[in-house]
C-alpha cells in the first residue's frame, strides 16, 4: 500500500478521497504533526485549511471559543438555490454547529433527555438486538462483517431512539453516507437527492409523533421545546453520529483484534474498546471550526476567518501523550495517567452518545467472539478499503470467515 505523501513538503494538494490517504493517513499527519501543531494544507477542492495534529493543541481547539463551530455562509457543494442546499441548511443547524448561548440552550434540551438513566436502560434491549444478528450470520461462511453486524446494531438501536420503523433503515444508511463522502466522488446529483430525501423523511417522522408519540427517546424530545427546525436539526445529528460512529468502532475494533489475536486471549473488554477508539478514532477529525480573530496556536499563528479541523485521529497518536502510538495495547488503558481519548471530542461539544456507543461495543464485541470463536479475515487486511473523507474513518467492508 503507497503511502500517502504529505503535502506541506511535496506543494501537492491534499485529496481526502484518496484511496491509498483513506486506508492509512497516519504517516501524514504524523509528517505534519513533526512540523508545526497547526499547519495549512491545501485540499484538493482548492481551499485551504488548517490541520491541527497535536494532542494538546487539538484538545485546546475543541473548548477554545475563539473557534467557531457556526459554518461560513456558502460552505457546500449543492447550489445555493438547489432544494438539496435548502435542505442541508436546516439539517446542518444541529448543535455541533452552534456556539453558546445556543449550543447551551439546545445541548441542555438534549441532555436533560438522554440521561445516562435512560441510556443505560438500553442496556437489554441492545442484548436482544445483538443475539438476533449474530443468529442471522451464516456459520462456515464468507460474511461481509461491516453489512451483517458493524451495520445494522448500531442503525437498530438508533432505530430504538428514534422510533424509526426497521423498513426505513436501510434507505437512512444511504443517504447518511451520501452526505458524508466528499461531494466529487458522488454521481451528479446524488448529493442534493439526499439532502432533500432525509429532510422529507425526518419532517414526516416529527409530524408523526406529534400525533402518537411513542417511548422513544426521540418522541420525548418532539414534545418537548424545540422547534420543528431545531427538530429536524437534531433528529438527523442522532442519526449520523448514532449510527456513523459506532459502526466504524466495531468495524475497527473486530479489525484490530483479529490482526492482534494474541489480545483475545484474556480481553478486558473496556480496555479493548478504549484502545479502539483512540488507535483507530472512527471521527478522523472533528466538525471544522472558523478562527474568529487570529489565534497563535503554540507559536503557530492561525488568520481570523480561517478552517480549521482538530484531527482527533491525529492527536490520538501524538506520541508526546502516548508511548509507542502507533502499537494496538488495550493494556495501557489500565494505567490511569493514559490521558484520556479524544476520541468523542472535547470541551462543550463533547459527544452527548459517547456512553452510548462504548455500551454497544462493550455488549457486542464479547457477543460476537463468544458466538464465533473461529473468526478470521478472508482478505489482506492492507487491501481493505475505507471511507473517504476527514470526518469518519472506518473499513467500508470487512469480509470474514465464520467458523
Amino acid at each position: 500500500m503507497t503511502t500517502p505523501t504529505c503535502p506541506y513538503t511535496a506543494g501537492a494538494a491534499l485529496d481526502p478521497a484518496d484511496a491509498a490517504f483513506a486506508a492509512d493517513p497516519h504517516p501524514f499527519y504524523a509528517a505534519l504533526r513533526d512540523r508545526a501543531p497547526a499547519t495549512r494544507v491545501r485540499l484538493a477542492n482548492g481551499s485551504d485549511a488548517w490541520l491541527v495534529t497535536g494532542y494538546d493543541q487539538v484538545r485546546g481547539v475543541l473548548a477554545d471559543a475563539r473557534f467557531s463551530n457556526v459554518p461560513p455562509r456558502g460552505a457546500g457543494r449543492p447550489k445555493p438555490d438547489s432544494p438539496g442546499q435548502q435542505a442541508r441548511a436546516l439539517l446542518a443547524r444541529h448543535m455541533l454547529n452552534t456556539d453558546a448561548p445556543d449550543h447551551v440552550r439546545l445541548r441542555h434540551l438534549v441532555t436533560k433527555t438522554f440521561t445516562p438513566r435512560r441510556v443505560d436502560a438500553l442496556q437489554p434491549r441492545i442484548h436482544e438486538l445483538v443475539a438476533r444478528l449474530l443468529q442471522e450470520i451464516p456459520r462456515d461462511a464468507e460474511v461481509d462483517l461491516v453489512d451483517a453486524f458493524a451495520f445494522p446494531l448500531p442503525v437498530l438501536v438508533i432505530g430504538e431512539v428514534l422510533g424509526v420503523p426497521p423498513a426505513d433503515r436501510d434507505a437512512l444508511r444511504e443517504w447518511t453516507y451520501q452526505v458524508g463522502s466528499p461531494a466529487h466522488t458522488l454521481p451528479p446529483g446524488a448529493l442534493d437527492d439526499a439532502w432533500s430525501s432525509l429532510h422529507e423523511y425526518f419532517k414526516s417522522l416529527i409530524d408523526n409523533k406529534r400525533r402518537s408519540p411513542g417511548d422513544d427517546l426521540f418522541s420525548s424530545l418532539v414534545q418537548g421545546e424545540l422547534d420543528t427546525d431545531e427538530l429536524l436539526a437534531m433528529a438527523f445529528l442522532l442519526l449520523f453520529a448514532g449510527y456513523e460512529t459506532t459502526m466504524n468502532l466495531l468495524a475497527s475494533a473486530v479489525l484490530l483484534l483479529l490482526t492482534h489475536p494474541e489480545e483475545l486471549a484474556e480481553p478486558h473488554w473496556p480496555h479493548v474498546v478504549e484502545e479502539t477508539l483512540r488507535h483507530a478514532s472512527p471521527l478522523e477529525g472533528a466538525t471544522w471550526r472558523r478562527t474568529v480573530e487570529e489565534v497563535e496556536l503554540t507559536g503557530t499563528r492561525i488568520p481570523a476567518g480561517a478552517s480549521v479541523l482538530g484531527v482527533l485521529a491525529a492527536a490520538s497518536r501524538d506520541p508526546l501523550r502516548y508511548p509507542e502510538p502507533n502499537a494496538f495495547r488495550p493494556q495501557r488503558w489500565a494505567d490511569e495517567r493514559t490521558p484520556p481519548s479524544l476520541a468523542f471530542g472535547h470541551g462543550p461539544h463533547y459527544c452527548v452518545g459517547a456512553r452510548l456507543a462504548r455500551l454497544e461495543a462493550q455488549i457486542a464485541l464479547p457477543a460476537l467472539f463468544e458466538a464465533f470463536p473461529g473468526l478470521q479475515l478472508a482478505v489482506d487486511p492492507g487491501q481493505l478499503p475505507y471511507r473517504p473523507g476527514l470526518l469518519v474513518r472506518g473499513p467500508r467492508v470487512l469480509p470474514v470467515r465464520t467458523r
